[in-house]
């Protein structure tokens, strides 16, 4: 009788499971057609100027190119301009371009874009530096206050999350990504756009998710930007394109397009990319906007004769939206009369766009989430502030921390240093757009929060260049450099410890700005060194936006923390790990190399015939070289603590596994073993050694964030299934190969445990 009952519960379970997919189905499917039925309808009303209009995005600022539009304003209302961006006035300004667009014939309403990188008023890390906190909670909750934010200010559309896979630390917008890993760039990929666009995109604080720079932009060649980009299909779907697939299979509403050109073709006239790929491939159902200025430049690329030529072949290639340019909007309907553009693909792109309306709900409120003074009650909150202060601890990376150092005492006479230790925009990046410098807490500001016996000087220049440099707008002068390094050493000779800060000016790293040289500026340099001649201990704060080779710099400081550009509460967030009331827990996203000609440098390479060892130089008929170490100063998933962490051995389920159905548990043993209770990121990676095609050294698959109290143990479990097993083969099929594996457990992506296994069909 009890086994009756149990299968009759089951049958009634898997009959009321079935009932509501089957209802959730058809709720869907209606949505679906309803949609339809409305953007044909429009469709129907609308003249060929008007469906041109949707595929023109406009600017009244010119924010990331030559381009900015003329008579923004008109072109709304007559409906030319469909769709605006960078518009970054007060939200009573912002409003009033929906105004305009609410005026014209048809009253379509705006999607009003803006690039909200990390964060909006409230400003979190960079997002290089927010990878490394391994969060991804915690990197959905920032993207969901970004949200709040820009949609109370009238902005439904964000130019973000960047996903670029980036190996390349000389490439000036690696502070926008993840770094350097397909797997981790993918999980937090998926958390930014679930954090933007909410569980309901006509939610009036979603904003829709723009996914870039599809596709490869982070592999440009020599890190310059803008520059080419050539790899094998298979390096493509193995490395680079699994985060652009996670924030698509994230539902993400719509994709940009990349400057550079794939496989011979610039991306945003490339027909493989655009349209075989992200939509009967991937099925892709947004829609894609080049990025700025980028179908006229396929002018420039050398495979269009004109900007006419140009906007047609990015129609025909999938480009819905033509940014910044208006080619589109200028030379279609001529080119559809001489029969060279299709008007089904105008209509279809158009389309696209309404649809993205539609799916925000705009038709039915085009003034979404507006109301005066509303975004005063919301921007910069304590709830935000205290967020932003969170994902700043969470971010910050300890790199050396010699004879322990830190933490400080909290009674310390402390020397602050560094042209970044009081300068509030330094918090910030170029991509902080409409952060409030007024609003940011600086290092020497956090500081005093916590202990008053700081005297601060700015120490040294920012800059080497002699001649003033029009992007930095810092230029060197030797009389001032000897005076503001004398009066830092005079401020130090009281000082328990000196902390510098020192590294990248906001305006040294972002779009545009690749640097060939990224090591310290010499007149930071010097000035470290004289700090360190003072025999004080020093505490080197590196304020940057990408990794930096800090070989030389290493040996002059006693403890280095690397703390990126930290956002509206940086200084707080400083000063309590400072102080110890945080112990860091950041890990590394991208390698540190050690000498610039290791670049590009990364944990996930291949091995060659004559592979290459780590800790040796100069041998003979290796694969290494000849004046330096192949290992980097900081490997991937690096980060120290102020406690230390023991791994015992790895312990599988089994060593045998048979069977696709099958899964095999890891566990590993982690004892905090020092004073300090801690957080540690134990990171499990993967080894085919032998497969149809090379496999890397090694893949990371999962990690597990653990809190240990001084002394306590833990035991981490991780499964894994064949699915971790797979890759793209030759024939770029995603699938696994029988044989043995081996396994990796530890702290970063060198200092591991591992074990191997045999996995069988």
């Amino acid at each position: 009788m009890k086994k009756y009952k149990s299968s009759v519960i089951r049958l009634c379970r898997f009959s009321f499971y079935a009932l509501f997919f089957v209802f959730a189905a058809c709720q869907k499917n209606d949505k679906a057609v309803e949609m339809d039925s409305f953007v044909s309808s429009l469709l129907n009303k609308m003249t060929l100027k008007e469906k041109l209009g949707q595929l023109n995005l406009v600017t009244p600022v010119a924010v990331t190119g030559p381009l900015s539009s003329k008579n923004v304003k008109e072109k709304l209302m007559d409906g030319t301009g469909g769709n605006v961006y960078a518009v970054m006035q007060d939200p009573e300004f912002v409003h009033s371009y929906v105004v305009l667009a609410d005026s014209s014939r048809l009253k379509i309403p705006l999607l009003n874009g803006l690039d909200i990188i990390h964060g909006y008023k409230t400003v979190f890390p960079i997002p290089l530096g927010l990878s490394c906190s391994w969060d991804t909670v915690l990197i959905e909750k920032t993207a969901r206050v970004a949200a709040i934010e820009g949609s109370a200010e009238g902005y439904n559309w964000t130019f973000s999350p960047m996903v670029d896979i980036t190996r390349d630390p000389r490439w000036g917008r690696v502070m926008e990504g993840s770094g350097e890993d397909p797997y981790l760039g993918s999980v937090i990929a998926r958390a930014m756009v679930k954090g933007y666009q909410g569980s309901d995109l006509t939610n009036e604080t979603s904003l829709m998710s723009c996914v870039k720079h599809i596709g490869m932009y982070g592999a440009a060649e020599a890190g310059k930007d803008y520059n080419i980009t050539d790899m094998s299909r298979l390096t493509m779907y193995q490395n680079y394109l699994p985060p652009y697939k996670a924030a698509i299979d994230a539902g993400a509403g719509s994709v940009m397009t990349s400057f550079n050109e794939v496989d011979g073709v610039p991306a945003t006239a490339n027909q493989w990319l655009l349209t075989d790929l992200l939509r009967s491939e991937w099925g892709f159902d947004g829609f894609v906007v080049s990025d700025a200025n980028a179908v006229a430049e396929l002018e420039a690329h050398g495979v269009a004769g004109d900007y006419k030529q140009a906007a047609v072949l990015a129609l025909n290639a999938g480009v819905d939206m033509d940014m910044a340019s208006e080619s589109m909007m200028a030379s279609l309907e001529q080119s559809l009369n001489e029969g060279k553009a299709d008007i089904k693909q105008i209509d279809d792109a158009c389309r696209r766009v309404l649809e993205a309306k539609y799916k925000l709900g705009l038709f039915k409120d085009p003034y979404r989430n507006y109301s005066p003074g509303k975004a005063e009650n919301i921007v910069l909150c304590q709830a935000h502030r205290h967020l932003s202060k969170k994902a700043a601890i969470k971010s910050m990376v300890l790199l050396k921390n010699a004879n322990q150092v830190l933490p400080l005492k909290k009674d310390a006479k402390i020397a602050l240093v560094g042209p970044f230790a009081n300068d509030k925009g330094e918090m910030f990046s170029m991509w902080a757009l409409r952060g409030e410098k007024d609003s940011v807490i600086t290092i020497l500001e956090g500081i005093k929060n916590l202990n008053t016996n700081v005297q601060y000087a700015k120490g040294t220049q920012v800059i080497d260049d002699k001649k003033y440099n029009y992007k930095t707008r810092f230029y060197f002068d030797e009389d001032e450099q000897q005076k503001m390094v004398a009066e830092a050493l005079e401020i130090s000779k009281g000082a328990d410890v000196i902390v510098a800060v020192l590294g990248e000016s906001r305006r040294m790293f972002g779009e545009a700005r690749s640097m060939t040289n990224i090591e310290l500026q010499h007149c930071q340099l010097a000035f470290l060194k004289a700090l360190k001649a003072t025999e004080k201990p020093v505490v080197l704060l590196l304020s940057n936006g990408r990794p930096l080779v800090i070989s030389e710099a290493y040996q002059y400081a006693d403890a280095i923390l690397e703390t990126w550009k930290l956002g509206t509460e940086a200084g707080n967030a400083v000063a309590d790990v400072l102080f110890g009331n945080y112990n860091p827990s950041g890990k590394l996203t991208m390698t540190f190399p050690a000498s610039l000609g290791q670049i590009p440098i990364y944990y996930n390479h291949k091995n060659t015939g004559r592979p290459y060892p780590s800790k040796k130089r100069g041998m003979g008929y290796f694969s290494n070289y000849m004046d330096e170490y192949n290992a980097p100063s900081f490997p991937f998933g690096f980060g120290l603590s102020y406690t230390s962490f023991d791994y015992g051995n790895i312990v599988l389920s089994d060593t045998i596994i048979t069977g696709v159905e099958n899964k095999l548990t890891a566990t590993i043993r982690i004892k905090n073993t020092g004073k300090y209770a801690g957080e540690e990121t134990a990171q499990l990676y993967l080894n085919d050694p032998v497969a149809s095609v090379t496999r890397p050294v090694k893949e990371l698959k999962k990690f597990q964030k653990v809190f240990l109290q001084p002394q306590e143990t833990k035991q981490l479990t991780f499964e894994l299934t064949s699915e971790d097993l797979k890759f793209y083969n030759s024939k770029l099929e995603w699938d696994w190969e029988p044989g043995e594996f081996v396994v990796y457990i530890g702290t970063n992506s060198q200092e591991v445990e591992k074990v191997g296994f045999v996995w069988k069909r």
